[in-house]
C-alpha cells in the first residue's frame, strides 16, 4: 500500500458512494451496494461491513459481498484489544493470513481461498463502531489516496450506522408510549 500504486477510486465512485451514504433511507441495501461497489471497484475476492457489539466485544457482519456463506458462518469474531483496526482506530493490512498471529480463522481463510485482507474503520465521532474488510486471493494493493477516501466515507458511514440506531430507539419509545393507557400520559 504506497502512493506508487495507481488510483483505483476516482472521483466517480467516491462521488457514488458519498451520494449513497447521504441519501439512501434503507441501511441495509446501502451496506450491500457499499460491499459489492468496494469489491468490484478493487477486482478482489469480496468486502464484509462488519458492526461491533460492545456488549458481546464481537463483530457481526451485516452485509458482504464476493464471500461464502460457510466462511461468514465459520464463527465469532472477537476483538483483538491491541492489534485490530477497532483498537487503533486506522486501516490494518494482513497480507499473509496464514502466518499472522491475529487472524482467528486462517484454516478457514485458507479453505476459502484467502490471502490478504485489509480492515477500515467505520467511525463514529472519536469511536469506531464497525470495520469494513476487503478479502482477496492475492495480496491486496490499495494506494494511500484510495485508502484516504475509504476512511472518510466511512466516517460518513459511521454517521448514518449512529443515526439509524438512533431512530430505531425513538421507534421503539414511541411503541412504548403508545402502548401505555392514556390516564398515565396526562
Amino acid at each position: 500500500m504506497t502512493n506508487a500504486l495507481e488510483r483505483k477510486f476516482n472521483l466517480e465512485e467516491f462521488r457514488s458512494i458519498s451520494h449513497a451514504i447521504s441519501t439512501y433511507d434503507d441501511l441495509k441495501l446501502l451496506l450491500a451496494h457499499i460491499t459489492e461497489g468496494i469489491a468490484i471497484t478493487f477486482k478482489i475476492k469480496g468486502c464484509c461491513t462488519l458492526v461491533l457489539d460492545e456488549k458481546e466485544n464481537q463483530l457481526f457482519m451485516v452485509s458482504s459481498y464476493g464471500i461464502s456463506r460457510e466462511y461468514l458462518e465459520k464463527g465469532p469474531i472477537f476483538i483483538d484489544e491491541k492489534y485490530s483496526a477497532l483498537a487503533k482506530g486506522e486501516p490494518v493490512f494482513i497480507e499473509d493470513i496464514q502466518a499472522d498471529p491475529r487472524v482467528q480463522y486462517p484454516k478457514q481463510a485458507a479453505e476459502e481461498n484467502i490471502v490478504s485482507m485489509l480492515s477500515i474503520p467505520i467511525k463514529f465521532k472519536h469511536t469506531v463502531t464497525g470495520v469494513v474488510r476487503m478479502y482477496h486471493n492475492e495480496v491486496i494493493a490499495v494506494s494511500e489516496q484510495d485508502l484516504e477516501s475509504l476512511s472518510v466515507l466511512f466516517e460518513h458511514l459511521g454517521i448514518v450506522i449512529e443515526n439509524s440506531g438512533l431512530q430505531n430507539v425513538i421507534d421503539q419509545f414511541k411503541v412504548a408510549m403508545n402502548s401505555l393507557p392514556h390516564r398515565l400520559l396526562y
